[in-house]
């Protein structure tokens, strides 16, 4: 466990965070466009989306190391926007930890107390309580480069928590470090944010991250928020086709919507939750684990053969060819299938009408 902390009442009420219309503008090219976001005291939410999204350029103006063109940023129904970093009293970790090399692990953390002209005495009682909180005691003497980059990491949050901050401003911190050591912090901040009760946002270009770790996700493209919701409905309720590609494997089968039903490539009948509007050009979107191949098949779906077949450890991944040419995945769990079609078999592609998702963009 990284640290253990008690939080009273009053702290849970600060954190909260707006954006209202942020826009952003590097020459010509506009990096964040008409953002606007509301974050809770308290609550743990990524910005999710690839190099260029406009993600990181949204985080530095929450910080303030950069100034919006136009728009408004509020920290508890303050006005922020127009002030300096060091007046926001936020805490940023950066990828990289931005930790001095020249400083040992207890001055990095001393560090933001020092810049506030803290007593002596009072700032080595927070530094010797904060590092015995993330389990960094023994090495208060270190140096960054004597250190992994996990245990960096942990300075790099203590120092950023030392002096309290109501928001914790999270910058691809474990981009820099290997899977497993990733997989492991990730489940660490999890439970900071859990016993600390600090607001967080969170910059990831990692699904994985995002939607294991956050109340919300909020997903960028081009400068713009495509969707905010929770981790499950981003996965299993994307509102576009970007956020059905980004987030997930997906199957993105084209359907024609007619007389309230969806009809697939070749004419079949496929089962889709019910459709109300006018009859258009539209795509299926499901998830391989949800999309079942029957070679005993009943009801509608989507006929074709096993086309080839990736064993990848817990689950065997099936690939679908249908008569009409068009390719599906299917994800088998090893452990639940009781038999498994061979690469040639006919079937049936389906899936359940609540496992879908029809998108008209």
């Amino acid at each position: 466990m990284l640290m253990k902390a008690t939080v009273s009442g009053s702290d849970m009420k600060t954190g909260g965070i707006a954006l209202h219309n942020l826009q952003k503008r590097y020459g010509s090219a506009i990096a964040v466009d008409d953002v606007s976001l509301s974050v809770s005291p308290g609550e743990f939410i990524s910005l999710l989306g690839p190099s260029g999204s406009g993600k990181t350029t949204t985080l530095m103006m929450i910080a303030g190391f950069e100034l919006p063109d136009s728009g408004q940023v509020l920290l508890d129904e303050k006005d922020i926007t127009r002030l300096p970093p060091h007046r926001r009293e936020l805490g940023v970790i950066f990828q990289n930890y931005a930790l001095f090399p020249h400083m040992t692990v207890a001055e990095n953390v001393a560090y933001p107390l020092r810049m506030r002209r803290l007593a002596k005495a009072e700032i080595e009682s927070r530094v010797r309580r904060i590092l015995d909180q993330v389990h960094l005691s023994v090495l208060a003497s270190r140096y960054p480069h004597q250190m992994s980059g996990g245990q960096q990491q942990r300075v790099a949050i203590a120092r950023a928590l030392v002096f309290d901050p109501p928001v914790l401003l999270l910058d691809e911190p474990l981009g820099a470090l290997d899977k497993k050591l990733r997989e492991h912090l990730r489940n660490e901040i999890k439970t900071l944010h859990r016993e600390v009760g600090k607001t967080m946002i969170y910059v990831t270009h990692d699904q994985d991250e995002a939607l294991a770790m956050s109340d919300r996700v909020a997903v960028m493209h081009e400068g713009r928020i495509r969707q905010i919701s929770a981790p499950k409905d981003i996965y299993r309720r994307p509102a576009d086709l970007f956020v059905a590609g980004f987030v997930g494997e997906v199957n993105l089968v084209p359907v024609k919507l007619k007389s309230g039903m969806v009809h697939g490539p070749g004419g079949e009948n496929l089962p889709a939750p019910a459709w109300h509007d006018a009859d258009r050009d539209a795509t299926l979107c499901v998830r391989p684990e949800h999309l079942h191949l029957e070679t005993s098949p009943a009801g509608f779906g989507i006929r074709g053969r096993i086309s080839g077949m990736t064993f990848v450890g817990d689950a065997t991944i099936l690939e679908f060819r249908s008569e009409t040419g068009l390719q599906l995945l299917s994800k088998v769990l090893n452990v639940s299938a009781k038999t498994i079609p061979e690469v040639g078999d006919p079937c049936v592609a389906s899936w359940a009408a609540n496992d879908a998702t029809i998108l008209t963009e």
